[in-house]
């Protein structure tokens, strides 16, 4: 996994320098040449375009938007081509929803079947080279549509299709009809130090089995979502770093496979500033969930992930791993070096609700603190099944349910008020390693069932090299 994520780490360095090069290079297109008002009432949308196509035919260059409001319809990204933003420059969504074009999904995806779905502001439908940077502002304009999904979804801001070589970077993006970012069935695509505020997720990526994205990075990000931050499935090589979580849903929501993902040093905190466009709530769920399969069918694994240098506050969970269909698999997962404190509804858990049981997941160097509160009565009930987002447990701490091998080294778990439910429970593990783990010492603190084999090292309340069967 590192000889790859170094790959692609450096593969991303040279998408953004070859693009922050582009315009230097080839000529600069101001789109108020080509008859763009500016003026947030005219709709520029055909000058836009214009701008675009000359710069098309140049061979490539920097379309450029100086200060001014510009109404829009779709703008199409084109091989070679900049979009870039100055300072007071807003970019500015059209009602008009009929303004608007879209991507068409391979038809072997499921996304195929959502049609108009895939609309968007800004849209890449294979093009190679693009970038999309400025100190300016894409605003979504809330450009609702009572057709669309919840009755109320529209166009998302920035859609990448079949694309590759793209750098999205330095822009703000405010009040998305839909996901600020979307990107589907795209390569070697790096986000960067954008703001993304409101609207539903802030950068959402998905393939599929045979036409997954690659090499994805999203570093020095801040996001302020009404839904989830960072979401998606059918990913090899996800590098999400030095960012910014605030959200009212989950910060990270892996829903299908991924391979090689590692997220490094962010900040995910609740409750969010921008209420959940459904409920309207404000509070966050998990800080990180991994459920393959979580909404649908979607075969394969998510394997090789690190979690590392993370702090979190006021979460419903702070990493919950997942598997709750048949045809998915989870192994080699390493969360290392998390702080999380305000945790309000759920443990850390790593559960398999199928046949197949989770492989391999390793929680490391840790300091979760959680609410407390929980009862006598919550901790005699059993575990039920889960939902798309984490439920309250019969252990406060940490659970383990339906796993190869979990292993739990110098972990600290933290009550700020009284629970009476178990710090920490196991049921049907085959290899259950507990090495310094502390916790508050009570009666039942431990339940183990079905662990076939354990290994406790400097752990209260459970006995080295025991196996307990009941």
């Amino acid at each position: 996994m590192k000889r790859q994520s170094h790959c692609y780490r450096i593969a991303t360095i040279i998408v953004a320098t070859a693009a922050t090069c582009l315009s230097a290079s080839q000529g600069v297109f101001n789109v108020r040449d080509y008859g763009a008002v500016g003026d947030g009432k005219t709709a520029d949308t055909a000058a836009i375009r214009k701008a675009v196509a000359a710069c098309a035919e140049a061979g490539g260059g920097q379309v450029r938007f100086t200060p001014g409001r510009y109404l829009t319809g779709t703008v199409h990204l084109k091989d070679n081509i900049t979009l870039y933003l100055d300072a007071g420059a807003r970019l500015i969504g059209t009602p008009d929803l009929d303004a608007y074009d879209y991507f068409t999904p391979p038809s072997n995806a499921p996304e195929a079947r959502f049609g108009k779905w895939h609309s968007a502001l800004i849209l890449g439908i294979d093009v190679n080279n693009v970038a999309i940077a400025g100190p300016g502002v894409i605003d979504g304009n809330k450009v609702f549509n009572p057709r669309g999904e919840e009755k109320m979804r529209g166009p998302h801001t920035v859609i990448l299709g079949n694309s590759r070589n793209i750098v999205i970077r330095d822009v703000t993006i405010v009040d998305s009809a839909n996901y600020a970012v979307m990107i589907e069935f795209s390569s070697n695509v790096e986000v960067r130090n954008i703001k993304a505020t409101g609207g539903w997720d802030g950068v959402h990526f998905r393939g599929w089995s045979d036409n997954p994205c690659r090499n994805l990075s999203i570093l020095g990000c801040r996001f302020y979502t009404g839904d989830d931050c960072i979401a998606g499935r059918y990913a090899e090589g996800l590098l999400i770093k030095d960012c910014v979580i605030n959200s009212s849903c989950n910060g990270i929501r892996i829903i299908g496979p991924v391979k090689d993902m590692i997220v490094e040093d962010c900040l995910f905190y609740g409750p969010d500033l921008h209420p959940h466009r459904t409920s309207n709530r404000h509070n966050m769920l998990s800080g990180i969930i991994l459920q393959p399969g979580g909404w649908d069918a979607c075969e394969g694994p998510l394997e090789d992930v690190l979690i590392s240098g993370i702090t979190m506050r006021n979460v419903a969970s702070p990493v919950t791993v997942l598997l709750k269909r048949p045809g998915n698999t989870v192994d080699n997962i390493t969360i290392a070096n998390l702080t999380a404190t305000g945790v309000y509804r759920a443990a850390t858990s790593v559960e398999s609700w199928t046949d197949t049981p989770c492989g391999r997941v390793v929680l490391r160097d840790a300091s979760i603190e959680y609410t407390g509160g929980g009862t006598a009565d919550q901790a005699r009930q059993p575990a039920r099944e889960p939902g798309v987002d984490c439920r309250s447990l019969p252990v406060w701490g940490l659970y383990a349910r339906n796993a190869r091998d979990v292993v739990v080294q110098n972990v600290r778990l933290y009550t700020a008020g009284k629970d009476l439910r178990p710090a920490v429970a196991a049921e049907n593990v085959e290899n259950l390693t507990l090495d310094a783990v502390r916790f508050p010492d009570a009666p039942d603190a431990v339940r183990l069932e079905d662990v076939r084999n354990i290994d406790a090292r400097d752990t209260a309340n459970v006995a080295p090299r025991q196996a307990k069967k009941q």
